[in-house]
């Protein structure tokens, strides 16, 4: 019998005040886990969107999924080159395909807060696109050179981003 190690995974805890907050033009986000270096590997964050606050018509590689934590948010549906906003509230499950175009919007007075798990790809953008939040500070709106940051990075990554019409055309008013 050969006298080698025996390798098992080991437990990680991650505190939820050892990460950063990053801001992603009002929502913000926050890794409950690191994005790791595997494309495959599971990416899990804490989402907020601020009320009224809106995610842009979009869509990526990877699968996501939302487990809606407090108040209600809408989720941009597409069936059949229809778009239709379905109402989430707290508990309930959102899972969005690779490559399905989907956007959320917070019509309520208060935060809408999700647990987020997709890809570490995913996330790594998210880390190239984010502006790190300091706490209490009030969020400014994205400058033209941190837009197109944003376009270009999300290129760079293969994702694709509605125009400002598209968002338009389903009730999302960009900046």
């Amino acid at each position: 019998m050969e006298n080698s190690p025996i390798h098992s995974p080991s437990v990680r805890i991650f505190k939820h005040s050892a990460h950063p907050v990053l801001d992603v033009f009002g929502p913000t986000l926050q890794f409950l886990t690191t994005p790791e270096e595997a494309d495959e590997s599971l990416c899990v964050m804490k989402g907020i969107i601020p009320p009224g606050g809106i995610v842009p018509m979009h869509s990526h590689t990877g699968i996501e999924c939302f487990l809606m934590m407090s108040w209600q948010q809408e989720v941009l549906i597409e069936t059949d080159g229809n778009y239709n906003w379905t109402m989430c509230f707290s508990g309930d499950f959102v899972q969005v395909p690779s490559l399905a175009k989907h956007a959320f919007r917070n019509p309520s007075t208060e935060p809408a807060i999700t647990l987020v798990t997709t890809t570490a790809k995913l996330g790594r953008f998210f880390e190239d696109v984010g502006r790190p939040v300091a706490t209490q500070t009030k969020l400014l709106p994205p400058t033209p050179e941190e837009l197109q940051h944003f376009a270009a990075t999300a290129i760079r990554y293969g994702y694709w981003l509605a125009t400002p019409e598209e968002n338009a055309a389903v009730g999302l008013t960009l900046f």
